[in-house]
């Protein structure tokens, strides 16, 4: 048909190419960067590594693995590592320490010097030996009964003969025989305006409290049963609205009720369960833990405000002998320790507290090592271990660092740790937890290690054992004052 021809040659139109449907997700990791590959595999090369934070582009996710485009580069990562809201500069959740129960104490081993207290798998002569405890050693109690006591301490939980155990340390680091320093910091900073700056970032707690829902944010199903009545409702830690939020509550999501009272606002509030392990923590509870006057006279608490930046000035051969004795990897590694603590200004006591928690005592399989692309790696630190893949993050991170020897990883997962907090000042476990310093300057929470309010008490007791099986060393000890 004519009408079909023409004179001139027809342009040939292109079809419109269909976009690209992206995301924007954010490196979500809780310590150390995020490795972008060349592939989805845990075995291509590496690209770059991106920090928390991050801002990337997904183009798509597959099989755990994600495409993306980060920092003019492209490549794969896993995609647990990403999040679609942007992490802060505190962490999302407080470190997975465990509960201290309201009703537990400190208590101390009495032995004989040269003893040990035997920690048993239960409250019988006959039962397995689960560790053995130095005289003086720090137990945390959680309840005593025919002449037994459940404690734990050094990483471990068990039973104890009760008489082998004071309230009182009979020699503790706090007096002798080491050199202890004390000086103070002023923040220029009150107290409560401390607290407000925490309550503002919503400081953690994993302490159980009486909660309490206004009358309209819940439709009953039973006279003990209700379900939340639309989104957006907040519990209480009392009944009205001028008390502090404890945490917030789903649409439709079911709670037992408690009681009912009649609340400042004139409306009736629901005491709820709303069941959660972490929750806000009251004004109260974080005054406790900012003010440096409930702890500076513990003989174990007082170990959050110990310098880490400084060295213990240690005996190698002491340590070897009382602290490194037995344990794997670690043992004879002594001044491996001090070098690798004078090297990146970290307390060597703090160095090796960290390693025997993250490598079972010189046990684990990245301490002892995991062979990448024929080469033996060694981590001491957990470094770059994330959850789910420990092993194999942690190995792959070795590598990339060149820790073929356990002395190596020793002194060089010592500068990742100086980096992070160290280095910048927070070289207390009170400053790495509240950053004082931070908040004086810029007015708001920042740089914060852990959103748990008892995050320094819970890691005190481990550095406080090391030091008391020790005589010589130095204790410099920085408190923070406010006004």
């Amino acid at each position: 048909n004519t009408a079909y021809l023409s004179t001139t040659k027809p342009v040939t139109a292109k079809p419109a190419s269909t976009p690209v449907k992206t995301t924007t997700k954010y490196v979500n990791v809780s310590s150390g960067t995020l490795n972008m590959r060349k592939s989805g595999s845990a075995s291509a090369a590496i690209v770059t590594e991106l920090t928390k934070g991050t801002k990337v582009t997904v183009y798509s996710e597959s099989n755990g693995w994600a495409k993306i485009k980060a920092n003019n580069k492209e490549g794969y990562v896993n995609t647990k590592y990403l999040s679609t809201t942007k992490p802060t500069s505190i962490e999302e959740k407080p470190e997975p320490t465990p509960p201290i129960e309201e009703n537990t104490l400190i208590k101390f081993v009495k032995v004989n010097d040269g003893s040990n207290l035997n920690m048993r798998s239960a409250a019988s002569t006959s039962a397995s030996i689960v560790a053995m405890l130095a005289n003086n050693t720090a137990v945390t109690v959680y309840s005593e009964s025919d002449g037994w006591a459940k404690v734990s301490a050094n990483g471990k939980t068990g039973y104890v003969s009760s008489q082998y155990l004071v309230n009182t340390a009979a020699e503790t680091p706090g007096n002798a025989p080491g050199t202890v320093i004390k000086n103070y910091t002023d923040y220029g900073l009150t107290i409560d305006k401390m607290v407000d700056l925490q309550m503002a970032v919503n400081a953690q707690t994993d302490k159980s409290y009486q909660t309490y829902i206004r009358e309209d944010g819940i439709i009953l199903t039973s006279s003990t049963k209700g379900t939340v009545n639309g989104s957006g409702w907040r519990v209480r830690g009392g009944a009205g609205p001028d008390n502090w939020v404890v945490g917030s509550v789903s649409n439709n999501q079911s709670l037992t009720i408690k009681s009912k009272v009649k609340g400042s606002d004139g409306y009736y509030w629901y005491e709820v369960d709303i069941n959660k392990t972490w929750v806000n923590a009251s004004p109260e509870d974080v005054k406790y833990h900012l003010n440096p006057d409930n702890f500076v006279d513990d003989p174990v608490n007082s170990f959050q405000f110990v310098k880490l930046s400084q060295s213990a000035n240690l005996n190698a051969a002491e340590v070897n002998s009382r602290i490194l004795s037995g344990k794997g990897i670690l043992e004879g590694q002594a001044a491996t320790f001090m070098t690798a603590g004078d090297k990146y200004g970290v307390n060597d006591i703090y160095l090796i507290s960290h390693a025997l928690l993250e490598t079972g005592k010189g046990t684990s399989p990245l301490a002892t090592g995991v062979m990448v692309n024929g080469k033996t790696v060694y981590n001491m630190y957990g470094i770059g271990a994330y959850d789910g893949t420990a092993v194999s993050s942690g190995a792959q991170y070795a590598y990339n660092a060149g820790w073929f020897t356990p002395e190596a990883a020793i002194i060089g997962g010592a500068e990742f740790i100086a980096k992070g907090y160290i280095s910048t000042g927070q070289d207390t476990l009170y400053k790495m937890r509240w950053n004082p310093a931070g908040a004086s300057s810029y007015g708001y929470a920042t740089h914060q290690y852990a959103t748990d309010i008892g995050w320094a008490v819970k890691q005190v007791k481990q550095i406080y054992n090391l030091y008391s099986l020790l005589d010589s060393y130095n204790l410099n000890i920085e408190i923070p004052k406010y006004k």
